[in-house]
């Protein structure tokens, strides 16, 4: 009896899938759909050779950065699905113009559509979670146009709202408001990127006004971005005119070191006292300047660290530029020679050694002075000029020692260390006066 009961419900279910598929699927509307879908996707397939030589040629004939062309050759790779969602969801338009049904083209449409944007997002941004997240938005959204609910499911995450004063911000509106935001930031971001590259192609342009500009249009940007990310979904942005004098109270009490070192930084790039390039000393800290940053600025010093100093520290603290006003620096080496020595031939031979140093200046000329007579040696200091500090001080000085060495050595000209003669004086012999008188 139970066998006879499951088979006629399975009997039942048949029966029942079969109405369904007659009366939803096997029907000439339907049928035409998918001929409709298939010639149009058939359509995007013979025509992707010839849109993908067009975009070639105009990527060739456009820019080269490296962000630009990656982003071309993920949509030249798409060049198919992009066809063919263009084509569907014309023809959707079209149909339902007509008054006809369109459900299985808005289906084959939703579905190409996520493909696409998963496809997009994974060969530009190379993150494994932003990927996911993204085809995870993208197939729940296809899934729910399928299935009819997409309409119910915006109109559940609209209903799902509270009130501000006379701001309404609802589930719906913050959804959409993060995802325009974030695509408004990402390409504030490119586009700073791109700008920043163009304007360091500007050789008119000093390095201090060229970062200026850099910084100043990369918060530009990304003010614009953020301002039309909130426009966009309908937020009046005086709305929060009271957050953000809140927020202004907050920035002045917690954030005053942030903001100084910003301001501080501007100032250095308005009077120009410090670049990259530039080779300074701050404290015990020697190198030279890789870059200018809103907060802090990047120093090299000769042993490869990188110290991240504040730009406030470099307003309030006192800064040895060797390279401000030109890059000529004036270096000196105190030699010692011994007394016995031709102090005239020594005084020769190390203006010979500081001329066979590459770094060393021909004009101004190194000069040799005798600075005065020590404890044990003839003093003698050697001055040049170098006008490329950025590359090392203390190389130029061993390669110039190294130099004298030779040449004093090949000349037989000393160079004394400290000696200390001591005389030992014979002390007389006290005899004891019992022992006298024997």
């Amino acid at each position: 009896m139970t066998n006879v009961l499951n088979s006629e419900r399975v009997l039942a279910w048949i029966a029942a899938i079969n109405d369904w598929l007659l009366v939803h699927f096997l029907v000439a509307a339907t049928l035409i759909q998918f001929l409709v879908a298939g010639a149009l996707i058939g359509a995007a397939f013979f025509t992707r050779d010839f849109v993908r030589r067009g975009a070639l040629r105009l990527q060739n004939s456009g820019s080269t950065e490296p962000r630009t062309w990656r982003i071309t050759n993920v949509l030249i790779a798409l060049v198919f699905p992009i066809v063919a969602i263009a084509l569907l969801w014309l023809a959707v338009g079209v149909v339902n113009g007509l008054g006809y049904p369109s459900r299985v083209l808005g289906v084959v449409a939703s579905l190409f559509t996520a493909w696409v944007v998963i496809r997009f997002v994974s060969g530009i941004a190379g993150d494994t979670t932003l990927t996911r997240f993204v085809a995870f938005i993208a197939w729940t959204v296809a899934a729910l146009n399928i299935v009819g609910l997409l309409d119910v499911t915006l109109a559940a995450l609209d209903g799902a709202s509270f009130a501000m004063g006379a701001l309404r911000v609802s589930a719906l509106t913050l959804i959409k408001g993060l995802a325009v935001l974030g695509v408004l930031l990402w390409l504030a971001v490119a586009a700073s990127a791109a700008l920043e590259r163009r304007i360091q192609s500007i050789s008119d342009l000093t390095p201090s006004v060229q970062v200026l500009l850099i910084n100043l249009s990369r918060i530009v940007l990304i003010v614009i971005a953020i301002v039309a990310g909130i426009s966009s979904v309908g937020i009046d942005l005086t709305a929060f005119a009271v957050f953000t004098g809140a927020l202004g109270v907050g920035i002045g009490f917690g954030l005053q070191k942030v903001f100084g070192n910003f301001i501080s930084g501007i100032i250095i790039l308005l009077d120009k006292s410090i670049k990259p390039g530039d080779v300074i000393e701050i404290g015990s800290t020697y190198g030279r300047v890789m870059s200018l940053g809103a907060r802090y600025i990047s120093v090299i010093t000769p042993d490869a660290h990188e110290y991240l100093i504040p730009n406030e520290d470099l307003i309030t603290q006192r800064v040895v530029n060797w390279s401000f006003s030109n890059q000529m620096v004036r270096q000196s080496a105190e030699i010692g020679v011994h007394y016995n020595a031709d102090i005239r031939q020594a005084m020769a031979l190390c203006l010979e050694a500081a001329a066979g140093v590459d770094r060393i200046l021909k004009d101004p000329k190194p000069k040799c002075f005798l600075s005065g007579f020590g404890d044990s040696s003839v003093n003698l200091i050697v001055s040049y000029w170098i006008d490329d500090p950025m590359n090392g001080i203390v190389n130029v000085r061993s390669a110039l020692f190294l130099k004298i060495w030779d040449k004093f050595h090949a000349h037989g000209i000393e160079i004394p260390y400290p000696q200390r003669d001591i005389h030992i004086k014979q002390t007389p012999v006290v005899v004891p006066a019992d022992r006298a008188t024997d």
